[in-house]
């Protein structure tokens, strides 16, 4: 049993401070050891949102990645990318962690106190922007008659789908049929759905909940991915302004809550960047045989 293959990997909360809080995640550190065909079987057998395997540097970036959820690979995700440059940063002694990812390179800027890694700040891609002409299914399989705002898509790797609801009574008592919402966005072409619910609270907080049946996780606790998107949704239909930092919690259903910092710079015509950001911490580490 000790000759075979051994692999290093640690797991970190992310989007949390507070350990078993926020997402859970996985990164293997030595990616490049671990066989293509094997990773997305031992992103299976962990079951947590996402997986990363870290690919070695090459000239323009200290680490690539490659994302798995229980059910595929992504180009791109938020708290993978988030939990990984911490990881990266602790190993090189690094404030400013360039991740490659299938969507692109990825800065991520992080920040210390007394010696430790306390946050971080990615600059996300900018997504693509789909008008969704018929969203009742997806609205009929959340249980929700109307949205509050226009149902629109923004893809940066998973397909984000926007739905803002009332209140924030009304994001917690969902309960969606993950069947047919399944069904809803295999008829609208959208293969790696995601759906985010939410609603507005006090000014610069969001209540949400993201559900991901297209990519195999039926609930996330923390959806990096999605927070950019969000608040550039929300600028753009003036719920919020341009340059303001949102705070976003999700997870709280899990009993995972976790929080998010998303802002989107520039104007509806002329989008500058999109920053998240958040916390993680780690709770384990350990090795996998997989051979």
């Amino acid at each position: 049993m000790s000759a075979e293959p051994s692999h290093p990997y640690e797991i970190l909360d992310v989007f949390t401070d507070t350990p078993l809080a926020g997402n859970p995640l996985a990164v293997f550190t030595e990616g490049e050891e671990i066989p293509s065909r094997l990773m997305q079987a031992a992103a299976r057998e962990l079951h947590l949102s996402e997986t990363v395997f870290l690919m070695p540097a090459q000239e323009g970036y200290d680490a690539g990645l490659r994302i798995f959820t229980p059910g595929t690979e992504l180009p791109f995700a938020g708290h993978p990318t988030l939990g990984a440059a911490f990881v990266v940063a602790q190993r090189l002694g690094l404030s400013t962690v360039r991740l490659m990812t299938g969507a692109g390179l990825v800065p991520v800027r992080l920040s210390s106190e007394h010696g430790e890694l306390v946050h971080g700040e990615m600059e996300q891609p900018h997504p693509r922007l789909i008008s969704l002409e018929r969203p009742q299914p997806l609205l009929d399989a959340l249980g929700v008659r109307r949205a509050e705002l226009p149902v629109e898509l923004y893809v940066n790797g998973p397909q984000h789908v926007m739905v803002a609801l009332e209140s924030a009574d009304a994001v917690a008592q969902l309960d969606p049929d993950a069947g047919a919402l399944s069904a809803a966005g295999r008829a609208l072409g959208l293969t790696e759905l995601t759906v985010s619910c939410f609603a507005k609270l006090a000014d610069g907080e969001v209540k949400t909940r993201v559900f991901c049946p297209g990519v195999g996780v039926p609930e996330d606790p923390a959806t990096g991915s999605a927070a950019g998107p969000l608040a550039l949704h929300l600028a753009r239909h003036g719920w919020c302004e341009f340059g303001q930092t949102l705070t976003i919690t999700q997870g709280v259903e899990l009993q995972r809550r976790s929080t998010l910092l998303a802002r989107a710079d520039g104007s509806a015509h002329a989008l500058e960047r999109i920053v998240v950001g958040g916390s993680a911490v780690r709770v384990a580490r350990g090795h996998f045989r997989l051979q």
